[in-house]
């Protein structure tokens, strides 16, 4: 991957804009909450649920989390995009913050009284599902408001970096903290989700769209139609789905930590860390050194190495081992996401990104959630390793085949 004389002078531009450093710093400081949060609830119903149940049931209930905040997104996801291509983007994100908030708030005093129970947290859940149905096509569409066109696939390289380090630093920071208080979590949680909304305040420039006319439904099936005729971006949001439904092992890593590495809440959050670390390497070369040829081509050998590093950790007995595995999957799935980002954003008209973006995290809440309750399903019947095997077997599978069905995708070669 050859690098033009340009990318140094890009680099600083990037850093020149104001706005966009307040978006990131809102997304990190977002995203590093939005971890603790998640880990500190795996945790806690893991454990809450192994006073009374097996090993399989109690893992089958941590997946209901996954469940239970897809089901809000799923609902809410198109008219969210609707939303965020009519009404202000920064305001939106606001509102979803501040959903989030009192949902970790609920989580706060629960645990200061000792009242944390499963159905509390899974109602909590639902809450914070709802929020993020809102917010994802919101900071999606908004991104590409606060840089110039040309700085637009290296800003995607950093927001994806900045996701990633959050990743990282979440689960360890929560794992750390579990070990003394889940209440002690919840509240550096809150603290951040607080900081991150000051961020957002900060943005100054235009955050609201132009005016689409026409009514919701009218806006909603605009969209649809748009990623249906546009096989590209089909092809790539749909990849996702697949590939992650059936190859997604999140939901099982705190049965992995407990009953089959054993190595306790420590060792658990090195497990949730260790694929952002994998990922957070991939994006650091790709903000240095992005793509410049085939694009289509390095997605889905992405795609496949991620199917097959999932199967090495679910063959692993060993923590540094399970470590390599899950930090060699995360790179893999940097950079496929990376590619399909980046293709989706360039081919997509700002009036339209917000509903794009909807239809995209619907597809990318269906991989993640409901291949956690998928995980915890096949955990139930062939064993935490066995769910892992089949589920990085079945990627392998959706990647062969997806290249098949859409070679537009396949073939795609700039980034441009």
């Amino acid at each position: 991957m050859p690098i033009d004389a340009s990318q140094p002078r890009s680099a600083r531009a990037l850093l020149g804009e104001r706005d966009y450093l307040f978006f990131w710093a809102s997304r990190w400081t977002g995203s590093l909450g939005s971890q603790v949060q998640s880990v500190t609830m795996g945790w806690q119903v893991y454990s809450l649920s192994r006073r009374t149940l097996d090993v399989g049931h109690s893992a089958f209930n941590v997946s209901l989390i996954g469940l239970i905040t897809f089901v809000p997104l799923f609902l809410l996801a198109l008219p969210a995009g609707e939303t965020a291509d009519r009404h202000d983007r920064r305001k939106v994100l606001q509102f979803c913050y501040a959903g989030e908030i009192a949902a970790v708030a609920i989580l706060v005093a629960a645990s200061l009284v000792g009242r944390a129970s499963v159905p509390l947290l899974l109602g909590v859940a639902v809450l914070f599902g709802a929020a993020r149905a809102y917010f994802s096509p919101a900071i999606t569409a908004l991104g590409p408001m606060l840089v110039p066109r040309e700085l637009l696939p290296r800003a995607i390289a950093w927001n994806s970096l900045a996701w990633q380090t959050a990743s990282i630093g979440g689960p360890a920071l929560g794992g750390l903290l579990i070990a003394f208080s889940p209440g002690l979590a919840y509240g550096m949680t809150l603290g951040l989700y607080l900081v991150a909304a000051a961020c957002l305040a900060m943005i100054r420039g235009r955050t609201r769209p132009v005016a689409q006319p026409g009514s919701r439904l009218e806006l909603v099936k605009e969209g649809l139609a748009y990623v249906w005729a546009n096989k590209v971006v089909f092809g790539a949001i749909s990849l996702d789905l697949a590939a992650v439904i059936l190859g997604g092992a999140t939901a099982l890593l705190p049965a992995f930590a407990r009953d089959v590495l054993h190595v306790g809440p420590q060792g658990f959050g090195l497990l949730r860390g260790a694929g952002a670390m994998g990922a957070t390497c991939v994006g650091v070369v790709l903000a240095t050194r992005p793509i410049r040829r085939s694009a289509g081509l390095i997605m889905f050998c992405g795609v496949a190495v991620f199917g097959a590093a999932t199967v090495v950790f679910g063959l692993s007995t060993l923590l540094w081992p399970s470590v390599l595995a899950l930090a060699v999957l995360g790179g893999a799935d940097m950079l496929s996401v990376f590619v399909r980002q980046t293709l989706i954003q360039l081919m997509t008209p700002d009036a339209m990104r917000g509903r794009v973006a909807a239809v995209s995290g619907l597809f990318i809440g269906a991989s993640n959630e409901l291949g956690e309750f998928e995980s915890g399903v096949a955990a139930r019947f062939l064993g935490v390793v066995g769910a892992a095997v089949f589920g990085g077997v079945g990627a392998l599978a959706v990647t062969g085949l997806w290249a098949w069905l859409f070679p537009a995708l396949r073939k795609a070669d700039r980034l441009e």
